[in-house]
C-alpha cells in the first residue's frame, strides 16, 4: 500500500515546527520538494516550574528558521490546552483511568487550532514531524503507519478527521530515524543531535507523581488482594495504572511466593488498589469494548453489515499488533475479541485497529472482558 505524496511546488505549507529535529528535517524536505514553507511554534504550556522546555524550543525552532531562511510565527495555545485536553486528562485519572493526551493534543490542538491558524497564515497545507503517512484509497484519505515501524505514530493520529488528514503532509513517513538525524547533520542543524522529546505531550519530562499530585486530590489508602486481604497502602489511585509492577512496595508475605506483584483493579468506592501475583488471571482479558469510536474513511462495510471484521489492534503505544476480531455491538461502540488473551488492559488507553499497514480508526477502552477462571475466582 503505497503512500501519496502531494505535489508541492508552489504550494504554501506551514510547518508545526517544535524545536525538535523532526520537524526541523520535515522543513529540509519540503524545500526541496518546492513548497514555500513558513513555521509555526506553538506554546502550549505555559507553566514556568522548572520543566517545561517552551522557552529553550522557541529558541531552537527560531535559530533553525534562520539558518533555513524560513518565516517563523509564534502562537499560543495553552488556553485551548487546558480546556479541551488536560481537563479530560484530569477527569480520566479522578475516574481510575488510564488517559493518553497525546491522542486528543493532536486531535484538538494540532490538527484542530494549529489547522484553523495556519489557515490563517494562508496556507494551502499543513505539515508536521509525525512519523506517519496517508494515502487516497477508493477517493478517501487514509492513514497509514511510517515505515519506520520503531517511530510510527499513527497510534496517536487515528483520533484526527480526515478532512484534516487531506490536508497535511508527512515529511519523515518514508524516512528511518537514523536518516532524519543524517539529515540534520548534513545540514549542521544545531538540533541535530538534540534528545527526543519524551513524557506528557507538550508537559514533558517531570516526577510524574508530584506533577498529578499538585492538581488532584489523590488520598492514600489500601492495596488489597483480590479476596480482600489488605496487604500494603497506595498513595493514592490515581497514581498507578494495570499491569504496573514498579513501586508498589509490598515486602515479604506469608505465603513464601516470591513472585511479583501487579496492579488488577481499582476499587473507587473504597480506594482500593486490588494487587495480585504473578500470572494472575485477573491481569489477562479475552475482549475489550472500545467507545466514542472514530473511524478513518468511515465504517468498514462488514460491520455495517452486522459481520466481524478481521483485523489488528494496538491497546498501547510500541506495542506490537495483536491479532483480533471486531464486532459492532452498538453506536460508536465495539466489542474487540482477542486471538489471544491480551494483558493489562487499561480502560481510558485507546484500542486502535490496523488492516496491515492501514490505521482503520480507534476508540477509547471503557472495559476489559475478563478471563473466565478470573471470573469464577472473583465470583
Amino acid at each position: 500500500m503505497a503512500a501519496t505524496t502531494p505535489l508541492l511546488k508552489g504550494k504554501t505549507v506551514i510547518l508545526a515546527l517544535s524545536g525538535g529535529v523532526d520537524s526541523a528535517v520535515a522543513a529540509i524536505l519540503l524545500q526541496n520538494q518546492g513548497a514555500d514553507v513558513k513555521a509555526l511554534h506553538m506554546t502550549n504550556w505555559s507553566d514556568d516550574d522548572g520543566y517545561c522546555s517552551a522557552a529553550a524550543d522557541l529558541q531552537d525552532a527560531r535559530t533553525v528558521c534562520d539558518q533555513l531562511e524560513i518565516p517563523l510565527h509564534h502562537v499560543n495555545f495553552s488556553r485551548e490546552y487546558r480546556e479541551q485536553v488536560f481537563a479530560a486528562f484530569l477527569q480520566d485519572y479522578t475516574s481510575g483511568r488510564t488517559p493518553n493526551p497525546d491522542v486528543l493534543c493532536n486531535r484538538e490542538i494540532k490538527f484542530g487550532s494549529f489547522l484553523r491558524y495556519a489557515r490563517r497564515l494562508g496556507g494551502d497545507l499543513i505539515a508536521t514531524g509525525h512519523y506517519a503517512r496517508t494515502a487516497v484509497i477508493e477517493g478517501r484519505t487514509a492513514l497509514l503507519k511510517a515505515r519506520d515501524n520503531a517511530k510510527d505514530q499513527s497510534y496517536f493520529l487515528h483520533a484526527v478527521s480526515e478532512a484534516a488528514l487531506a490536508t497535511t503532509v508527512f515529511p519523515l513517513g518514508e524516512m528511518l530515524k537514523d536518516e532524519v538525524r543524517r539529515i540534520a547533520a548534513d545540514h549542521a542543524l544545531p538540533v541535530h543531535d538534540k534528545k527526543d522529546s519524551t513524557g506528557i505531550c507538550f508537559i514533558g519530562e517531570r516526577p510524574f507523581r508530584e506533577f498529578l499530585s499538585s492538581h488532584l486530590d489523590a488520598q492514600p489508602g489500601e492495596m488489597r488482594t483480590p479476596e480482600g486481604e489488605a496487604v500494603g497502602r497506595h498513595e493514592g489511585l490515581p497514581y498507578y495504572t494495570p499491569g504496573q509492577r514498579q513501586g508498589l512496595g509490598i515486602g515479604g508475605r506469608k505465603s513464601g511466593s516470591d513472585a511479583p506483584w501487579y496492579v488488577v483493579g481499582k476499587d473507587l468506592e473504597n480506594n482500593a488498589l486490588i494487587v495480585a501475583q504473578g500470572e494472575h488471571p485477573l491481569r489477562f482479558s479475552v475482549a475489550l469494548l472500545a467507545a466514542d469510536m472514530h473511524w478513518i474513511g468511515g465504517m468498514p462495510a462488514v460491520l455495517r453489515r452486522g459481520e466481524s471484521l478481521p483485523c489488528a489492534v494496538k491497546i498501547r503505544y510500541r506495542q506490537a499488533d495483536r491479532m483480533c476480531t471486531v464486532e459492532n455491538v452498538a453506536d460508536g461502540m465495539i466489542l474487540v475479541n482477542f486471538e489471544q488473551p491480551e494483558a493489562d488492559v487499561a480502560p481510558g488507553q485507546f484500542a486502535v485497529l490496523y488492516d496491515g499497514p492501514r490505521c482503520l480508526g480507534g476508540g477509547a477502552i471503557e472495559r476489559a472482558v475478563a478471563l473466565p477462571e478470573a471470573l469464577r475466582r472473583t465470583g
